[in-house]
């Protein structure tokens, strides 16, 4: 696809008249309310009668409110105390990054066991891989030609010799993931009785009642600090390198995926790049405005699953590196990693599309 169909989107539009800094103090202290709610949730769900998935609900409603924070404490800096800022962001970041990691490793699984019961046809009943099982949202729904997604299938796999080794693949890629998943919730309950997270969560509860803003807050403009966020976004989405990537599933990252070296895939990082700018714009929008951009919503859902068919695709190469594993088992590896990568063209062809839509709209 020729790089000029991703275009800048339409101009930044919000509610009629000047929205000011007294908005931004009314969003940020919402969203540490938010906080502070999701955190007495959690600690009230972690008694024995609680149900099995409340501390998660929790802990997702936690990094919900604290990337919302964290954002707005990027995109409208200017306008809040510049010490205070600094010093919260990287804790912010650190808060976010620790309550995320169990649950990607866990989806990350369930991606991959899924992907290797629909190549295969294996069933892998302790985690309940099957045909009645329930999927994670945006698993394995890039593989088959949907309205609007890339319609070049995934080169078909040998599926006989795919079956003998995906047992063996998907028992290994259990074992990884599960001690990876493991050690992060341990790091995770450590994190929420650490000092650090007390003193982060005591800044959340002050700003829930007084937001440090500069005095010339109260009378300046949020529009021209949002409208720059949507800027930044627009230049790196402009600058997608779409030659290089605009693939179904190219040798160049099959080379990458699955050598020795285990940083990660170069073709991915401008992607991921676009994901975070094109959430600090959605998050800066929420401020001016609560109506939701469902194109914008949608962009995003496309760059999340660009997100988790990259690692999923790098697990499944990791998986691959193990030493001593048997052919079969490698092969199955192999298969599953070009899965994933073909996956990873899939969400960025359905991202081009939608943002394609809004240039040719505007």
């Amino acid at each position: 696809m020729a790089q000029q169909h991703l275009e800048p989107t339409g101009p930044l539009t919000g509610p009629v008249g000047t929205v000011t800094g007294d908005a931004l103090a009314g969003y940020l202290r919402s969203q540490a309310t938010e906080f502070l709610r999701a955190l007495r949730q959690h600690r009230e769900s972690g008694g024995a009668a609680a149900g099995a998935e409340d501390p998660a609900d929790a802990a997702r409603a936690l990094r919900r409110s604290v990337r919302r924070i964290s954002a707005s404490l990027h995109t409208f800096r200017p306008l809040l105390d510049a010490d205070w800022s600094e010093s919260l962001r990287p804790e912010l970041a650190w808060l976010s990054g620790t309550l995320g990691m169990e649950h990607a490793y866990e989806s990350r699984l369930e991606r991959l066991l899924l992907a290797l019961h629909r190549l295969s046809g294996a069933v892998f009943p302790a985690q309940g891989v099957g045909p009645t099982a329930r999927p994670a949202q945006g698993v394995g729904t890039t593989a088959r030609p949907t309205p609007g997604t890339d319609p070049r299938p995934a080169p078909a796999p040998d599926r006989g010799n795919l079956t003998v080794g995906a047992a063996k693949a998907g028992a290994l890629l259990d074992r990884q993931l599960t001690l990876a998943r493991t050690r992060a919730h341990s790091t995770a309950l450590q994190a929420l009785g650490s000092s650090r997270f007390h003193a982060v969560a005591d800044t959340i509860a002050l700003l829930a009642s007084e937001v440090p803003l500069v005095k010339t807050a109260a009378g300046t403009d949020l529009h021209p600090l949002a409208a720059a966020a949507q800027e930044r976004l627009e230049d790196a989405a402009t600058a997608l390198p779409l030659v290089t990537a605009g693939h179904p599933y190219n040798a160049e990252a099959l080379i990458h995926g699955l050598s020795p070296d285990p940083s990660p895939h170069p073709q991915d990082a401008p992607w991921h790049q676009v994901r975070l700018l094109l959430r600090l714009h959605r998050y800066a929008r929420e401020v001016l405005s609560p109506a939701v951009d469902v194109r914008l919503l949608t962009a995003g859902q496309c760059l999340d699953r660009h997100r988790d068919a990259s690692e999923a695709a790098a697990a499944a190469a990791s998986a691959a590196r193990t030493p001593r594993i048997a052919p079969a088992t490698a092969y199955a590896l192999g298969v599953l990693h070009a899965d994933q990568r073909h996956e990873v063209e899939a969400a960025r062809f359905a991202f081009q599309q939608c943002w394609q839509k809004e240039a040719v709209s505007t």
